[in-house]
């Protein structure tokens, strides 16, 4: 799979919120006494304490519906405080009032509530793409994130992208990243970047002016993609000395504030990508061990994953379920799968969510990389379900249906055989729909792509599937009031 200049393309987020919790605050104590019992429905902040089957269990950040029994690993959200005596009712207050403050005081917190739902809500996440080259031809700005009501939305961004050169994590767009000077006009806030020494500026001062307006969004910086993942074989061969790079790259103290996190996009371990990587087998894990070991357990580490579901395919001859038992939350990048790097087809749709009659390679369909996932341990409420913004097209075909031959790519406004979902919705309306997405045949050209109804109906998937959750590359495919994002969000 890939996407030129793509590519590409939290389980809850660690923060502390506002002592409004809807649970009391008892704070973790030496006593046997258990804990209120855990319920699905509260929400509980770093911290709190609940029991459940005869265990104290303590909060490390914000959570809820996620059963201390089953959440409390080394990155997992609950701290298992061993076995405890007797059983409180939950309507019971607990020994110390919750107007007691703990022992330790807490970081400042917020002196008002926050006014949206914290992320991380299980099954509810919704991350998107931002790709920093955006700004450029395309003219996408972090204010059309406000503008299009897609911010309001959000759980999380990424960045896309930093490089991997030399086996390090670099910055992959200097100007773009933090040089590039707003106007009042295209600026978040409406004040225009300043020349001071020392003044940050572009997409990186954007986003921390997001962070302000809506603070419950985590920015992650994600590195890689498929035209700079070429660093990560070097990276493999000293795990250590780059994640101590990412490490002092993403918290240089110029953005340290700016960033929640940090995804790792190789494409692909111990197989080909834009190039071959043949570092073996523990190469993933090894990698995404020493950031853990690095950033603690306190800072989000995420990765975007091939969506590779068939038999001996890449998601086998690599050990992602090591690698992703430390990460918070995964993006297996199911979209990609057909297009018109197989110029002469046959056309097919490039993120069918099942497999149908026909399709061109057994495996290469979102529910076969999900079931795969689960099949290796991998915890359905880490893995989040991709959705492409964008379709994928040939010219040269007269069959409607999938399936039939072509002679290139499809005219696209910035590459042949892409183009934006905002666009072909005019150009080339669906006219029809097959493995829980849609085709579209006009004239001479054949597209695939996903509409709010195919999204509904793969939202409704991941729901039944347990997932975390939806993300999608990228942000500026979609219309200017968000269509596509809105459709995410309603049917999670």
């Amino acid at each position: 799979m890939q996407k030129s200049l793509r590519r590409a393309t939290l389980v809850s987020a660690i923060v502390v919120v506002a002592a409004t919790a809807t649970v009391p605050a008892t704070m973790a104590s030496a006593a046997a006494a258990c804990a209120p019992a855990w319920s699905s429905t509260a929400t509980y902040v770093k911290d709190n304490v609940a029991s459940q089957s005869g265990h104290n269990y303590t909060a490390k950040w914000w959570t809820q519906n996620e059963s201390p029994a089953t959440h409390s690993g080394q990155w997992d959200v609950w701290i298992d405080n061993g076995v405890c005596g007797g059983t409180t009712p939950p309507t019971t207050p607990p020994t110390t009032p919750p107007t007691t403050p703990p022992t330790t005081p807490p970081t400042t917190p917020p002196t008002t509530p926050p006014t949206t739902t914290p992320p991380g809500t299980s099954g509810k996440n919704v991350v998107g793409y931002f790709a920093q080259w955006g700004v450029y031809q395309r003219q996408y700005f972090v204010k059309n994130l406000v503008t299009s009501g897609s911010a309001a939305k959000l759980s999380h961004i990424l960045y896309a992208f930093g490089n991997t050169t030399g086996g390090q994590c670099t910055i992959g767009d200097s100007y773009a990243d933090y040089d590039m000077a707003y106007t009042a006009a295209n600026s978040v806030d409406g004040v225009a970047d300043t020349w001071d020494a020392g003044a940050l500026r572009g997409s990186f001062n954007q986003l921390r002016k997001l962070k302000k307006q809506y603070p419950n969004i985590k920015i992650i910086w994600s590195f890689g993609g498929w035209t700079w993942s070429g660093g990560f074989t070097q990276a493999a061969a000293n795990p250590t000395a780059f994640a101590n790079s990412c490490y002092n790259l993403v918290k240089d103290s110029r953005w340290a504030d700016v960033f929640d996190g940090i995804d790792i996009d190789w494409e692909y371990p111990n197989a080909c990508g834009l190039s071959c990587d043949a570092s073996g087998p523990a190469a993933y894990n090894n990698v995404i061990t020493a950031l853990r070991n690095k950033f603690g357990s306190n800072f989000l580490i995420t990765s975007a994953i091939t969506a590779d579901g068939s038999n001996g395919g890449k998601l086998d001859v690599a050990d992602y379920a090591s690698g992703i038992a430390k990460l918070n939350l995964v993006f297996p990048m199911t979209y990609d799968y057909f297009g018109a790097f197989a110029a002469q087809g046959p056309t097919a749709p490039h993120s069918p969510l099942t497999s149908y009659t026909g399709i061109p390679q057994a495996g290469f369909y979102s529910d076969a990389a999900i079931q795969k996932l689960k099949s290796k341990g991998v915890p359905a409420n880490k893995i989040l379900l991709g959705i492409g913004f964008y379709g994928r097209g040939w010219t040269g075909v007269t069959q409607a249906a999938p399936g039939g031959t072509a002679t290139g790519a499809a005219p696209g406004t910035y590459e042949a055989g892409i183009e934006d979902y905002k666009v072909l919705k005019n150009s080339c309306p669906p006219t029809g729909t097959v493995a829980g997405t849609s085709y579209a045949k006009c004239g001479s050209n054949w597209w695939s792509y996903d509409t709010p109804s195919t999204i509904a109906g793969k939202m409704t998937y991941a729901k039944n599937q347990g997932l975390a959750g939806a993300f999608f590359w990228e942000f500026s495919g979609d219309t200017t009031n968000g269509e596509l994002i809105s459709a995410i969000k309603n049917n999670l």
